[in-house]
């Protein structure tokens, strides 16, 4: 060819392909998040994932429990839709190939997000990653074989939590077993003990409850959902023993034999042992940070006493380079924060003003009924010295709960007593995790209970909860006496 013709295709040169200016360690929903973000703002982004793209959420959290979920409460209100005039005779669940349908959800998703990265200018590379210096990241793909990858701007660590073993309980995935593989059962085990009475063990336990497992929960604190409003609590812990479910509180799991292909469990209740025999053991007692091992430590970021990543409000380390999102960087453990926090961090690297400055992070447990929260609990409004008003309307008075057969719960909203400012909401019942968000709104934009309370809701509506909530704290509900 003549020496006047361009043969550049645009590919990088052997020295700049690993040249990038942010590597995002971490694929889940708050590295995927900030792969995307980076890409949308013109940063060239390297997303290290060294598993599955979608992290823990996509692959065997939020999203498949919520589909099993769902699936469970389906087969439950139709097995019961008798006083509806619904009687379906012989009803059968086929729990393999609800899983089936589950992981086809799953594979829609993740595929989802690696077009998106993709899509929007990202590169993507499998592997276990290592910070070896400020802009410097290695990574070691399943072969062994390593390479250097550098970030002139920034790296986000977006490594996530993992879940908390009991000396003696460790799994096996067949016995004992972790969320993990509770969410690929293929068949409803005849028995089920939880060892953590949170959200995962009463999500998850409740789905195969409701398929026909007993189930029986150890709970080491004084009540299960340990943090969250105790008036919650108290309608879902209704329901879980309404389906026969055992319920120990300040119980712990001492001995686990494990022999014959079942538990057989020691458990101890105000130093009274008891055993309990089961199918299945799901341990579900908590999470801890994906910190160590990743190269922190040699460059000096700092970590709190339980290994979270410290931040400031743009997702910085002490590093100025490095930058922690989600889980890794501290509670709450949601994947909607480490979407925000993948956001903000996304942005201050590629220059924008950009901090974490929400006043509400909501959040939502998925039982039966579902549990939102966003704000102020009334606990945590008093212990600052506040004066408070309770607003609270419950669904037994709501036409449209009726109308669903879904009647257990309420809307609590707490309002400043002087100027009557949203302080917090705390909702269970029916779609719980779906109404959580107007009242987000409403405490981002600083809402007063009036601003609510006199916007008009459509009839006949869960959401008109909302507003009857909101009346009834300034003393004007319609549907319930006021006080």
């Amino acid at each position: 060819m003549g020496a006047g013709i361009d043969t550049d295709t645009g590919a990088d040169s052997p020295a700049m392909a690993n040249d990038y200016e942010a590597i995002v360690i971490g694929g889940g929903p708050g590295g995927y998040v900030a792969a995307i973000r980076l890409g949308q703002l013109g940063v060239k982004t390297l997303c290290v994932e060294k598993e599955y793209m979608g992290g823990v959420c996509l692959n065997w959290g939020c999203i498949p429990s919520k589909a099993l979920i769902a699936a469970a409460n389906l087969a439950n209100k139709v097995r019961n839709a008798g006083h509806m005039g619904i009687t379906v005779k012989d009803l059968e669940v086929d729990v393999a190939k609800m899983q089936e349908w589950k992981q086809g959800i799953v594979k829609k998703l993740t595929s989802g997000v690696t077009s998106l990265v993709k899509g929007n200018g990202g590169t993507i590379v499998m592997g276990s990653a290592t910070i070896t210096g400020p802009n410097s990241v290695e990574v070691s793909d399943a072969d062994g074989k390593k390479e250097t990858h550098t970030a002139s701007k920034g790296i986000i660590v977006a490594t996530g939590a993992q879940m908390i073993q009991i000396p003696g309980f460790e799994p096996d995935g067949e016995v004992v077993i972790t969320a993990r593989e509770a969410v690929s059962l293929q068949h409803a085990p005849e028995s089920m003990v939880l060892i953590g009475g949170g959200v995962i063990g009463l999500e998850l336990g409740m789905v195969y409850q409701k398929l026909g497992t007993k189930i029986t929960v150890v709970e080491l604190l004084d009540q299960l959902l340990p943090g969250t409003d105790p008036d919650l609590v108290r309608v879902v812990r209704k329901h879980l023993e309404k389906g026969g479910a055992e319920v120990h509180l300040k119980t712990k799991a001492t001995a686990l034999d494990r022999t014959g292909g079942r538990a057989k469990l020691t458990i101890e209740t105000d130093g009274k042992a008891q055993r309990v025999e089961a199918e299945k053991v799901l341990v579900a007692v908590g999470f801890k940070p994906n910190s160590a091992g990743i190269g922190l430590e040699g460059l000096g970021v700092k970590l709190d006493e339980r290994g979270h990543i410290v931040v400031d409000e743009q997702m910085r380390t002490n590093v100025p380079s490095i930058f922690g999102i989600g889980d890794v960087s501290g509670m709450p453990y949601l994947a909607h924060k480490a979407s925000k926090e993948g956001e903000i961090a996304a942005e201050v690297i590629a220059g924008h003003k950009s901090a974490r400055d929400y006043r509400g992070m909501p959040a939502a447990i998925f039982t039966d009924p579902e549990i939102a929260t966003v704000g102020m609990t009334e606990a945590e409004a008093k212990a600052q010295g506040k004066k408070i008003k309770i607003g609270k309307f419950p669904f037994a008075a709501s036409g449209r709960a009726m109308a669903m057969s879904e009647t257990d719960g309420f809307v609590k909203v707490i309002i400043d007593e002087a100027d009557h400012q949203l302080l917090g909401v705390a909702i269970v019942g029916p779609d719980a995790s779906d109404l959580i968000s107007e009242t987000a709104l409403a405490l981002e934009m600083c809402a007063f209970a009036e601003d609510v309370a006199l916007t008009v809701h459509p009839h006949p509506t869960l959401s008109e909860s909302i507003m009857e909530a909101f009346k009834h704290s300034v003393g004007e509900a319609i549907h319930i006496m006021n006080r």
